[in-house]
């Protein structure tokens, strides 16, 4: 992937990840072919900031019913990103 915005799709707000931002950690929807190493790199390049961790999980989509009819929410992967002391990504404050 060449584009380091094509890496990292959208950012992952939930409790749990408010409270990860506290330890410095901020978690984002990346896609399912992406790996470590450019998520690394898209993180430093997009944000200007030191990464020294990256863990990635799988998650599968649920089934939900609609009615009569039964679908399938999609597979993606997230990526928690953990920062240098000190480092900050001004886009997740206030949240």
């Amino acid at each position: 992937m060449a584009n380091p915005r094509d890496v990292l799709i959208r950012p992952l707000i939930t409790e749990k990840t408010t409270t990860l931002m506290q330890d410095n950690k901020y978690t984002f929807v990346v896609p399912l072919t992406a790996n470590k190493v450019e998520i690394r790199q898209a993180v430093e390049q997009i944000f200007k900031v030191k990464v020294l961790d990256v863990n990635t999980t799988r998650v599968m989509g649920k089934f939900k019913r609609m009615g009569r009819t039964q679908g399938k929410r999609p597979d993606y992967k997230k990526a928690i990103v953990k920062l240098a002391a000190g480092e900050r990504i001004e886009f997740f404050e206030g949240v």
